[in-house]
């Protein structure tokens, strides 16, 4: 077969340091934008994102040209920088180490996506 052909959904799962309440209404649909383009910019597609004041949940079609920690690392340290340079949160502002990571078949999509709009 000359071509590669690939299909990974991904929900990522993370949570602020010590499940902070610090996503705010204010501004978690901002951020939810922000963390989208990292996603673009890496070649990844979106597929549904949503957040709870203590974390966030991130479901995407991912191509194989990355790993899913080195994506988790830019996500985390990108949206970081970019909380702090807004002055979003009174005091620090951080992702707790780890992640989680689920793979769904293309059946799953669907729900997967109902699920975390309403999370």
């Amino acid at each position: 077969m000359p071509n590669t052909y690939f299909k990974l959904h991904i929900q990522l799962v993370f949570a602020v340091k010590y499940r902070a309440g610090l996503i705010h209404r204010e501004w978690k649909e901002d951020l939810h934008k922000y963390i989208t383009g990292i996603f673009q910019q890496n070649n990844h597609k979106m597929l549904q994102i949503n957040s709870m004041p203590d974390h966030i949940h991130i479901f995407l079609g991912m191509r194989p040209h990355q790993s899913i920690s080195a994506l988790v690392q830019n996500v985390k340290t990108e949206s970081n920088k970019w909380v702090k340079a807004k002055k979003l949160c009174k005091g620090s502002f951080n992702w707790q180490e780890g992640y989680g990571a689920f793979s769904y078949s293309k059946s799953h999509v669907p729900n997967v996506i109902r699920y975390i709009q309403l999370a």
